[in-house]
């Protein structure tokens, strides 16, 4: 019986992984098998698991690290930013949280690892997080309800995270999340792209589209960051 149960899963777990049920008929599974996999693949397509990024990202990411530069060669402070991959170092948040520059940041992160990093990080450093909140979520699903106006708004990781379960669960595209942090960017502010992404060739119609819906003007290049300004 024991040896039987074992295979009935063996059987179904192939069966959900796009397999066939040979050897089903033997046991006297074949229905039961057969059953299980659709009610499995139902549940599934009905309720779609979050897209996250199971990785932790600890090496400070080239566009963090300009963006920094930027920021400083522009004398920058006292602003706020919607930091778009956190990355598990957290650098940019950690940075902007020094006293020369005070600016506050809002990152996101779908990487449970990423978040689990930031809880050690402000728990150590408790003056980070006046500075810094970092949120575990999906880019694709964001409130506008909920988000603040920004100064300056990073994009570098458009079009690298968006899988077809995020369909599944009613994500917006790339372009509609482009567009709405354009929206909460305040007249004058700055938006950034990552032309060193591993998606950028996605990414470029999609800034190509989103340059004529919204009133966006690109100012120029920072190393590998492209600056685009927000009318006043």
């Amino acid at each position: 019986m024991f040896e039987n149960w074992l295979s009935r899963r063996h059987l179904l777990a192939h069966t959900l992984a796009g397999g066939g049920v040979a050897g089903a008929t033997y046991l006297g599974l074949t229905h039961e098998v057969h059953a299980e996999a659709r009610s499995k693949k139902t549940e599934q397509a009905t309720n779609p698991k979050l897209n996250t990024y199971d990785d932790n990202w600890v090496t400070r990411g080239e566009c963090d690290i300009e963006l920094v530069e930027w920021l400083d060669q522009q004398r920058i402070t006292d602003a706020s930013v919607y930091h778009f991959g956190t990355g598990g170092h957290h650098y940019v948040g950690t940075e902007c949280a020094k006293p020369a520059r005070r600016i506050s940041v809002l990152g996101i992160t779908a990487s449970p690892q990423e978040y689990q990093n930031y809880v050690r990080l402000v728990t150590r450093r408790p003056e980070v997080l006046r500075y810094y909140n970092a949120v575990f979520g999906d880019i694709y699903l964001l409130n506008e309800k909920l988000l603040p106006s920004f100064d300056l708004v990073t994009l570098f990781h458009i079009c690298e995270f968006r899988g077809p379960q995020t369909d599944a669960y009613g994500g917006m595209t790339d372009l509609a999340v482009t567009n709405l942090l354009t929206d909460k960017t305040r007249p004058g502010g700055y938006i950034f792209f990552y032309t060193s992404s591993f998606a950028f060739d996605k990414a470029k119609p999609v800034i190509a589209q989103w340059e004529k819906e919204r009133p966006v003007e690109r100012i120029g290049d920072y190393k590998s960051i492209l600056v685009y300004r927000k009318a006043a």
